[in-house]
């Protein structure tokens, strides 16, 4: 019997050599010309999970317009759930493309990864690798493909729209969670297979170069310090050497010039906040990785220089696997020490990474008469620079984190997102009188223009101490947890990227009549308490 068996499974890779031989992305296909369709990335992904024996497709979400979002899964031996991974001792990394579509780069390069990696299952990687692989996260921007969508962008000529089909921008939608795509990922992805690395794929827009990738770690400060600092100095760098000497594809860390017209100003990657994937990975204490490619390079380059940089990051990852599960595990147990997890950063300031960054920059010059962003162009002259390079973001404002935070307001809606981020929401049984910091408003300011549906508030106010009943059914979250930074950065009047500034507690601040503020609904406990939940 096990011969037999032995036979089959022998038949069943040939028969996958044999249609991997002829299996081609559309980029490949059409020599670079096109990039695929919805269902051209459906049907090279269902070819795999037929035709392989170490693939299953899964569904990640369902799309606004009805298009099932796509996961393939590639393991040897495939676990039939991530229950079964308690006592496997491979590391899960994720990697997603196209979660803005007219940024295809990934999309195409994930494909051609996921046929290559499923070509020898005795590989290394997959010895030490579960692989994830999401091409098409965003399947719906994918479909409006147009000839006037990234007109800057150097091929191919028609491709998707950024947005979703709600029009939103899946990579704002982190710590909201309005589209089922995102949602999809933290739900299905990383509260379920838990990935150790993430691995989001772009293209940029931005300074000019000659390297055709670049990439850059989680930057939020409250993520955990250590797993920072790892990427920073270690992980990142390894993959930056590695793939420019095995491989020959020059890259730098993602970024783009202060002043494109005075470099020595330096090199930055600005944008901290948890609402963007990377950040809000991060935030989560897991390594994460955001790849943006050259817009100006062609279309072939783009996607070899992706498809290299996630193969690099997948060996890495297969090398390196013991000592990354450690510093994660390290970081869990950190966050649910409250001598540890001390304080959230509410506001925060990039400075210079201890090491400087060397670029091919390529100089601009202005264009007269246009102002703002496109005001630049490429020339044709070359220069190699050293620079400072700012990505190491430090608090310049923090807070004190609480034992827990109680939730006076019996908003279903506010529970349920807490709940799909993966963050326990408990209730109080019974009425408990308590001391609490209240925070009492004096001014909320909204942004006069709309952002991503939304009126975005800022808020100003002070906590006073008080002592306060709590009734039973009182929401009840407490920070000595795994994700007590991602719940502490949703709840905390002030942060940056809260659910107060989303708008979700606009309803319960102003009273119908006469001026003033309603205290904000979320009190903090400052010190330990023995509390009667469910």
């Amino acid at each position: 019997m096990r011969a037999f068996l032995s036979i089959l499974a022998i038949i069943a890779l040939l028969h996958f050599a044999n249609a991997q031989d002829k299996l081609l992305t559309t980029a490949e296909r059409t020599d670079y010309q096109k990039t695929s369709t919805y269902a051209e990335v459906m049907d090279f992904i269902s070819t795999l999970d037929k035709s392989s024996p170490y693939a299953r497709l899964e569904t990640l979400a369902t799309s606004i317009e009805g298009r099932s979002v796509p996961l393939l899964i590639i393991a040897n031996p495939l676990p039939e759930n991530p229950e079964e991974l308690a006592n496997d001792d491979r590391i899960v990394v994720y990697i997603q493309g196209n979660i803005h579509a007219g940024e295809v780069e990934g999309k195409e390069a994930t494909q051609m990864l996921a046929r290559d990696v499923l070509r020898n299952p005795d590989s290394e990687i997959l010895k030490n690798v579960i692989v994830l692989i999401n091409p098409i996260l965003n399947p719906d921007g994918n479909e409006k493909f147009s000839t006037k969508n990234r007109t800057r962008q150097n091929g191919p000529p028609s491709v998707g729209v950024r947005y979703n089909g709600q029009m939103l921008d899946l990579n704002r939608d982190a710590m909201k969670l309005e589209t089922p795509e995102i949602r999809g990922v933290v739900q299905n992805v990383l509260n379920k297979w838990d990935p150790a690395i993430s691995v989001d794929c772009h293209t940029t827009n931005g300074s000019y170069h000659e390297e055709p990738t670049t990439f850059v770690w989680q930057m939020n400060p409250n993520g955990d310090r250590n797993l920072i600092n790892y990427m920073r100095d270690k992980m990142m760098p390894k993959v930056h050497r590695t793939l420019w000497d095995k491989y020959g594809v020059e890259n730098i860390f993602y970024g783009e010039f202060i002043d494109r017209m005075d470099y020595s100003k330096g090199w930055i990657s600005y944008a901290a906040e948890p609402r963007f994937l990377v950040n809000y990975i991060g935030l989560r204490n897991r390594l994460a990785i955001l790849n943006e490619n050259y817009v100006y390079a062609d279309f072939k380059t783009r996607v070899n220089a992706s498809y290299h940089l996630l193969l690099t990051i997948l060996e890495y990852a297969s090398k390196h696997k013991k000592e990354i599960e450690r510093l994660i595990d390290e970081a869990d147990k950190n966050a649910v020490a409250t001598n540890i997890s001390d304080s959230l950063a509410l506001q925060y300031k990039g400075v210079a990474t201890p090491e400087k960054i060397t670029i091919k920059a390529i100089e601009a010059d202005t264009v007269p008469g246009v102002k703002g962003y496109w005001r630049y162009k490429q020339s044709d002259r070359k220069v190699s620079v050293t620079v400072p390079y700012i990505a190491d973001y430090f608090p310049s404002q923090s807070i004190k984190m609480p034992f827990a935070y109680l939730i006076t307001i019996a908003d279903p809606e506010i529970a349920e997102l807490l709940k799909w981020h993966g963050i326990e929401v408990e209730q109080l049984t019974k009425t408990s009188n308590l001391l609490v910091e209240e925070f009492n408003i004096t001014n909320v300011k909204a942004k006069q223009r709309l952002f991503q549906g939304h009126y975005q508030n800022s808020v100003e106010g002070e906590f006073v101490q008080k002592e306060k009943d709590f009734p039973g059914g009182t929401y009840v979250v407490y920070t000595a947890r795994p994700l007590g930074k991602l719940a502490a950065y949703l709840l905390e009047a002030q942060s940056d990227d809260g659910l107060l500034k989303w708008n979700y507690f606009d309803r319960y601040l102003v009273p119908q009549w006469g001026r003033g503020f309603y205290p904000y609904p979320v009190y903090r406990l400052m010190q330990p308490a023995e509390l009667s939940t469910k």
